[in-house]
Parts: structure tokens; C-alpha cells; sequence
């Protein structure tokens, strides 16, 4: 087993436990770790780090692709081994302790963190931990099921440790694409033009000389946990594909459409879900993360291709994944998360971006990270890369929830994850909402009357004709813009005392 995985002779003298690779890893080091939405990440070495902190003063920087998966996350910040996280995480127990001012947290667009590393000198990585499937005859990594920031880890990374992961088939290699950008400013062109383009490797290029440890584990990815599409998610759904299909009626569009971006979870799984019964063919993928609905539009003949940063899916997916890996493996990529998020490479595709959020206002401005505007909630992750730059940037959420008691659409948003200038379509259960080429006052009336659930309709259209009287381009009411926040925190719902008694 071990001479079909390390293909590197002297790797073999570096294998170690995961407690003893731990132990490399110091008070205040960086950590630079492999993981993308619970898939690649580092099942061994870091739950072993977590447990050294019950028992020691050990606080480290942990970056990742995105969210880790099991509990890591809170693991690490339930025994105190998190003083700064980035860029994203999705665990209850590290959000309680960024809100509680307990480990600080750094939010960012998921494609631009290997930016901010080159560009900062003093920002250095100690220790990277890395998922393989293998290595290769050079000392390279061959990732398993993402690749997310991982190669700029190795490349800073002070010292190096891989684990290598027997759950993973060994010929995973081939459906990585990894390329290493240059530091800006004259960065070269990134050479991708359509959603299968290879421009890189196969593997993550390191130096042999660096790698401190080489840890071998038996745990597959934790599994996505994702809900059936219900009557929201499913309408949601309906709403963008009648959206799209009165799009190619136009000639704005083909069948094919244009290449699909999809944030995780619930909601957007449902959304692509509804494409297998659609009139759409030929369709591809260039997004970050792979879930269920994309194998399953895989496996109805819909989807041709698909490029992302990882592959997040459930149980039962995973298994038939694998299980039949050669009959998906020329349809996938999976590339480093600055080139499946990158600005330059989302313009040029066109890509249509389908992302959630936590509210929007009338006005087109979405929060996609804080409850009431102060608490975080997971991040921001790869949305901002999508919105900014797609060739449409559609946002979706429910109207309303908790029993009616929370409007999903309000006056003003309490925080601004994606302005107006961002969005292109909103969407709920309730209808859909085109605010292109709108402007404000315009957007305000085709947004309460399209997407507001009915119990919220008079409220909304209330606050919005009063602020209208008193003029401004985007008219507001300052000390009652977020009064339905301020109204939700004191009684527990956005309704005023009116809309409560009738």
C-alpha cells in the first residue's frame, strides 16, 4: 500500500503518526491547511493540534480553502488552539467564538487569498498540512477531492506535511488542473477560455526538501448533509428557470446557456437540481464547489462539464462517485480556488452566478454573512468573485421564515456583503425580480411587488412610500431603516404591532 501511494523513496523515511507530526507545529505558528467546504482537508494531524491545546498553551493562524469539515473547526476553538481564522468557516462553535470576540476572524473573497499572500511579505505560512491521494515519482501531491488554496500553501509553507488519505482511489490523478500565478502586478493571462481548459498540472509541485512529515489516514470526507428540495427551494427553482428559459425566447441566450456558478447548500442545490427537467442541454459548469446536483445532472445527460475548487457531496454520492470514478473523471476538473474564483476567467465565460443570501432591501443590496447586520454568520466566500464579474449574478432566499417572523426582504440591509451595482436578479419562493437597467425607485416597486411575502407586502410598501416623499435618489427614513432588525431583537418579529394584531 505504502509503494502504490508515495512513488518518492525518501518520503518513506519521513512517515510519522499523527501525533508526532503535531508536534512539529509551535505557539503562534501559521497554518496553511488543505480543505474546501469539508472535502480534502486534514482529517489527522489537526484534530491531534486541537488536542494538544487542552493540555498546553497553543494557539495558532489556521488558513484554509474554505470550511473544514467533522469538527476541526470546533474543535480547535472549543479547546483554545484558534487566535485568527480565515478566510471562511461554516462550524457553530468557531462562529459562537468569533462572536464572542474569543478567535478573530478574517473574511474574505475566496479567490483572493492567495493574492493577499504573495503580495505580503511579512505574512508568512510555518506549517502547510495537505491532503493526497498520492505522490508522485517527483515528491509531488496529487490532491484528493479539492485543491483550493493548497499550492500556495506549499509554495510558503516553511515546512510541509502530507497526509495521504487510502480512502481515496490512487488514480485520482488527472481531474486536478494546477498552476501556480505569478505575483501581481504583470501577472500573465490565466489561459482559460472555456470550462474544460487544462493549464496546469496534475499535481501540486513542492520541495521534497520541505516536507517534514508524511502521515497516513483512513477517513473519508465528511459528508454534506443537504435536505430534499421542499415547496420554497423547489418554486425558487421554477422561478430562475422560467427566468432563463424567457431569456433564450429572447436571443439573449442559447439552450446551452453559459457556464454555472452555484454556491452550496440547501437552496442552490435545489436551484440545480431543477435543471435535470428543464429544456436545457449541453450545460457546464465553472463554479468552486460540486455537489450532489451537479453528478446528478451528470448522470441525466444535462450537464457535459464541470470545473470547481472541490467536491462537496453526500454519503450515498460519494459512494457512486467512487465507486464508478472512471465514468466521471473526464468530466471534471477541480483547480486552485484563485482560478475557480478568478475575476479575469468569470468575465471572460460569462458565467451565471446563483448564490443565497441572508436578506436583501428593496433597493437590490444583499447581506450574504451577518445576522442582524453584527453576528457572523459563515462568510462571504466565493459570491463577491461571482457577482461582481458573472454575466448574471442571481441571488435567492426564502420571503420569510421562523413562523412568518422574519422578513427576508426589509427596508435596508443591516449588512452590505453585495451592493446594488452587483445584482442583477433576486429571487424567492414568492417570484422573481429583473432589476437590471433599473434604478433605484424603480428597482424598490418591482422587488416588494415580485419577491415580499403577502404578511410583509403593506408594511414594505409603507416605509418605502414614506421615504419616497421625502425625496433622494435612493429614498430612505434614516432612524426607521433598520427598525425591522431593531424590532426582531426587542419582540422577536419584524411585524409591527398592527400587522401582529390583525
Amino acid at each position: 500500500m505504502t509503494n502504490n501511494r508515495i512513488k518518492f523513496p525518501s518520503y518513506m523515511e519521513k512517515i510519522q503518526s499523527p501525533e508526532q507530526a503535531a508536534n512539529i507545529i509551535k505557539h503562534r505558528d501559521v497554518l496553511g491547511v488543505s480543505g474546501f467546504t469539508k472535502a480534502g482537508d486534514s482529517k489527522s494531524v489537526l484534530p491531534k493540534v486541537a488536542e494538544r491545546a487542552r493540555h498546553e498553551n497553543l494557539k495558532v493562524t489556521v488558513l484554509s480553502g474554505a470550511s473544514l469539515g467533522y469538527d476541526t473547526d470546533a474543535d480547535l476553538a472549543k479547546h483554545g488552539a484558534l487566535y485568527k481564522r480565515m478566510p471562511f468557516q461554516a462550524d457553530p462553535t468557531l462562529r459562537n467564538s468569533i462572536n464572542n470576540h474569543e478567535v478573530l476572524y478574517v473574511d474574505q473573497h475566496l479567490g483572493q487569498t492567495a493574492d493577499m499572500l504573495q503580495s505580503l511579505d511579512n505574512f508568512n505560512i510555518d506549517v502547510a498540512i495537505i491532503e493526497a491521494a498520492s505522490i508522485t515519482e517527483e515528491g509531488y501531491i496529487i490532491p484528493t477531492t479539492s485543491v483550493g488554496n493548497s499550492p500556495i500553501f506549499a509554495e510558503k509553507a516553511s515546512k510541509i506535511i502530507i497526509e495521504i488519505n487510502t480512502t481515496f482511489p490512487v488514480n485520482m490523478g488527472g481531474i486536478h488542473d494546477i498552476k501556480l500565478l505569478g505575483k501581481q502586478p504583470n501577472r500573465e493571462i490565466i489561459p482559460v477560455t472555456q470550462s474544460d481548459t487544462r493549464i496546469g498540472d496534475p499535481f501540486i509541485q513542492v520541495d521534497p526538501r520541505k516536507v517534514a512529515a508524511i502521515v497516513f489516514t483512513e477517513v473519508p470526507d465528511c459528508p454534506a448533509v443537504i435536505s430534499a428540495p421542499d415547496e420554497k427551494t423547489t418554486a425558487i427553482s421554477n422561478h430562475i428557470l422560467q427566468f432563463l428559459e424567457q431569456e433564450v425566447d429572447a436571443g439573449r441566450l442559447s439552450e446551452t446557456l453559459l457556464p454555472l456558478q452555484a454556491g452550496i447548500g440547501k437552496t442552490a442545490n435545489a436551484i440545480l437540481s431543477g435543471f435535470a427537467h428543464s429544456r436545457f442541454k449541453n450545460l457546464t459548469m465553472y463554479s468552486e464547489v460540486l455537489q450532489d446536483s451537479t453528478f446528478e445532472l451528470i448522470d441525466s445527460g444535462k450537464l457535459l462539464f464541470a470545473s470547481a475548487s472541490s467536491i462537496t457531496v453526500t454519503e450515498s454520492c460519494s459512494k457512486r462517485i467512487f465507486e464508478h470514478f472512471d465514468t466521471y473523471k473526464d468530466k471534471l476538473l477541480l483547480r486552485p480556488q484563485n482560478i475557480s474564483n478568478s475575476a479575469e476567467v468569470i468575465r471572460r465565460l460569462g458565467v451565471i452566478g446563483i448564490n443565497t443570501a441572508i436578506e436583501f432591501d428593496i433597493y437590490g443590496n444583499v447581506n450574504s454573512t451577518h445576522i442582524t447586520g453584527t453576528h457572523m454568520m459563515n462568510g462571504i466566500g466565493g459570491s463577491g468573485d461571482f457577482a461582481r464579474n458573472g454575466y448574471l449574478s442571481i441571488f435567492a432566499c426564502p420571503s420569510i421564515s421562523k413562523e412568518g417572523r422574519i422578513s427576508h426582504i426589509v427596508p435596508m440591509v443591516s449588512h452590505t456583503d453585495h451592493t446594488e451595482h452587483d445584482v442583477d436578479i433576486l429571487v424567492t419562493e414568492q417570484g422573481l425580480a429583473d432589476i437590471r437597467g433599473l434604478a433605484p425607485v424603480e428597482r424598490a416597486k418591482v422587488i416588494i411587488e415580485n419577491c415580499v411575502h403577502p404578511s410583509y407586502k403593506g408594511q414594505l410598501l409603507e416605509y418605502f412610500e414614506e421615504a419616497y416623499q421625502q425625496g433622494g435618489h435612493t429614498p430612505h427614513i434614516l432612524d426607521k431603516a433598520l427598525s425591522w432588525h431593531s424590532q426582531f431583537k426587542a419582540h422577536g418579529t419584524m411585524k409591527t404591532s398592527e400587522m401582529v394584531a390583525h
